[in-house]
């Protein structure tokens, strides 16, 4: 692992997570009482349940699961700014091959139609490889969360075709079409590397009409703000990139920044967190609200805990109630129709057009 991190990591200018740092943000207890401590303007309040109630929302409750999301753990060659992971080459929380397999015995016992595989880089996980063509000799479609600039390491060049032999869509993080932007949240080096990388999956057909290989860029905004339209910043991207780069992609999502883990610590030492929340919660949107991920999604830990999402993951915030909490204890019947564990956190998803994995949802 080591060595391959190495390689992959090498060009990029890295900073340290919070956790090799000390910050007290590396705690998830802290980031919660870092977000309940904020002071909103009393006219819009921040009890996300309240809101669910005047929408007709509350409970938030699954009405399925179409997605099983497996984050297979916190390692990465990037140590991006906005990260909710707050992964990075000096984290060692890894999926192992038990609970890769567990994941695999689960999925086979369900009709869960999609696998989404996310990190860190998930492709740094020794098992990634093993959790697709298992995931695709079921049956199942995989997406892999992919940062990019893995695809450029030596060790890991041959991943295109991978994807291309399994089906694999592959959903990609780029801030922006443009160096400045996309290297001051993502570290110095990144922008030319991701380009490469999208250019090595336009090879295989990634992106390209007719190929059947769908290649999806996943942008959030450089800053406090919500994202622009997903339609209009769709149309600019794809003219730029092909004008600028000569790269193909299939759709831009826009997702907005949580604040959780590095991005709360940012609008912290900028002294803009109740500013942000403020206008996450004055953007309520109910219509997205109602088709938010946690609703349709499992997600699944490292270590074969389960999640409402992967934000909730991160903040450690287990399932509620009498849901099953691990892989080991899964039960479809309990977990379909589940309570959805909520907090402030997630006015982040329902904000203006809404926020998902597949980018937004009004």
């Amino acid at each position: 692992m080591s060595s391959s991190l190495d390689e992959a990591s090498r060009g990029l200018k890295l900073a340290p997570t919070l956790q090799r740092r000390g910050a007290e943000l590396a705690s998830p207890r802290a980031q919660l009482s870092t977000l309940g401590r904020a002071e909103l303007a009393d006219s819009l309040g921040g009890d996300f349940d309240r809101h669910l109630g005047r929408a007709g929302l509350a409970p938030l409750v699954a009405t399925g699961i179409q997605v099983l999301q497996l984050n297979v753990g916190r390692v990465c060659n990037q140590t991006c700014a906005h990260c909710h992971v707050d992964a990075g080459p000096d984290r060692r929380e890894t999926m192992s091959r038990e609970t890769a397999e567990l994941a695999m015995r689960v999925l086979a016992s369900t009709s869960i139609p999609t696998v989404d595989i996310t990190g860190g880089a998930p492709e740094l996980n020794e098992h990634f490889e093993y959790l697709v063509r298992e995931s695709r000799r079921l049956g199942r479609h995989v997406l892999d969360r992919c940062n990019l600039t893995i695809l450029g390491a030596p060790r890991y060049r041959h991943l295109p075709r991978f994807f291309a032999e399994h089906q694999v869509e592959v959903v990609c993080s780029l801030p922006h079409y443009r160096k400045l932007s996309t290297d001051r949240q993502r570290g110095e080096g990144v922008f030319e590397a991701s380009i490469e990388g999208l250019k090595l999956l336009n090879a295989v057909g990634y992106g390209k009409p007719g190929s059947g290989l769908r290649l999806v860029l996943v942008t959030n905004p450089v800053g406090a703000f919500l994202p622009s339209g997903q339609r209009s910043l769709e149309a600019e991207w794809k003219r730029e990139l092909k004008r600028l780069h000569d790269v193909d992609f299939d759709a831009l999502y826009t997702i907005t920044n949580m604040p959780i883990s590095r991005f709360l610590e940012w609008l912290c030492d900028k002294g803009e967190l109740a500013t942000y929340l403020e206008k996450l919660v004055a953007a309520f949107n109910p219509a997205a609200a109602a088709g938010v991920m946690c609703r349709t999604t499992l997600s699944v830990g490292w270590d074969g805990r389960l999640f409402d999402c992967d934000f909730n993951q991160m903040l450690e915030l287990e399932l509620g109630f009498d849901a099953p909490k691990h892989l080991r204890d899964f039960e479809l019947a309990l977990l379909e129709h589940r309570r959805i564990v909520t907090g402030r956190h997630c006015f982040g998803c329902t904000a203006g057009a809404g926020s998902s994995c597949g980018g937004s949802l009004a």
